[in-house]
């Protein structure tokens, strides 16, 4: 039965992925990355430039897997009631109270996304992590549940001021930050510009069929996912060098352009996200229709699910994304695989 359920749900994501794929074009890793930590049941910080289709991105995945979809910018202004609730004057000149955007969609939340998270104070974070982390917020003198949300935040990493970094353990509770970039394609990027298909987002995203997947049902089955896709012992192992050699690459011989390797790692990743990469590599075993995860499994999501652990010294943070890349890779390459 469950043998007969896993291949169900394979292809409904599978269909899902090939229907977000055919109106954002040019991302078809990002979108495996995302169904991965859809069913991985993972919070996502997207890395990438404006304008890029983040937003075209997730309300496709909302469109497909269903529930409801909402967002909020971050600004320096921003401060945490924005959240939960609206205030405003009605036509009867009497003020008056709406839910904000967490309550809008009630329990039937799927995706909330939180654009420039780090334009907004530290407050805003603080609630925003604590509702990530327990999926209830206490409001209006009761408790509201959210557990089907999933958040998705962008940082902007271009401007520095008027931004507060996010601390590397708010970091940590996102399971993966998955780069959004410019297809390179020129076929692609001729398309962006002239078709005017994808000028109209609205009608553009109407073209994903509505509810392939069950918002509701998603946790129980991210279950089922877990507990079926196996790890033999040197799968384990191999995945336990993985982790060390993040707290100690210089014991494994890695080592990195320009960089002192001795002064760079400050903190390698943390038990949560080695246990976040496994949960992620059981997805992506499973959606390659394997019963047990290889090393392959674990390099597809690795560097997403890693890089934005790692802390390293103040003097190497604003090279931090070439640093890890670099890094991680040297990684994979230095430690043997089953």
């Amino acid at each position: 039965m469950q043998d007969q359920q896993l291949n169900d749900w394979r292809t409904y994501a599978l269909t899902l992925e090939s229907e977000v794929n055919k109106v954002v074009v040019g991302q078809e890793n990002p979108v495996r990355l995302i169904t991965t930590a859809v069913f991985a049941r993972g919070h996502v910080l997207l890395e990438g430039d404006v304008g890029v289709g983040k937003t075209t991105l997730l309300r496709a995945f909302t469109r497909g897997i269903g529930g409801g979809y909402q967002r909020i910018e971050g600004t320096i202004d921003l401060m945490p009631n924005d959240l939960v609730y609206h205030t405003y004057l009605g036509e009867d000149g009497k003020p008056h109270v709406s839910p904000g955007p967490l309550l809008m969609s009630g329990q039937d939340l799927s995706i909330f996304f939180f654009n420039e998270i780090n334009r907004a104070r530290p407050q805003v974070h603080s609630l925003m992590l604590r509702v990530m982390a327990e999926r209830t917020l206490t409001a209006f003198n009761k408790e509201h549940y959210f557990p089907h949300m999933l958040v998705f935040a962008d940082r902007n990493q271009v401007e520095r001021e008027e931004t507060f970094d996010i601390p590397s353990a708010a970091r940590d509770r996102f399971m993966m930050e998955i780069p959004i970039v410019v297809p390179a394609a020129h076929d692609i990027m001729e398309s962006l510009i002239f078709d005017t298909r994808f000028h109209d987002v609205d009608q553009l995203i109407s073209n994903v069929p509505a509810d392939i997947l069950k918002f509701d049902q998603l946790n129980s089955f991210a279950k089922v996912i877990q507990e079926n896709i196996q790890a033999s012992p040197a799968l384990r192992k191999y995945a336990l060098d993985l982790w060390l050699a993040t707290k100690d690459p210089v014991a494994y011989g890695i080592k990195v352009s320009n960089v002192d390797m001795k002064r760079l790692v400050l903190s390698g990743a943390s038990p949560r996200g080695m246990g976040m990469l496994l949960r992620a590599a059981r997805v992506n075993a499973w959606l390659n229709q394997r019963q047990a995860v290889v090393p392959e499994d674990i390099h597809a999501v690795f560097h997403e699910t890693i890089a934005h652990r790692l802390v390293f010294s103040p003097v190497y943070e604003m090279r931090r994304t070439e640093i890890a890349r670099e890094l991680l890779t040297g990684i994979i390459n230095a430690v043997a695989a089953p």
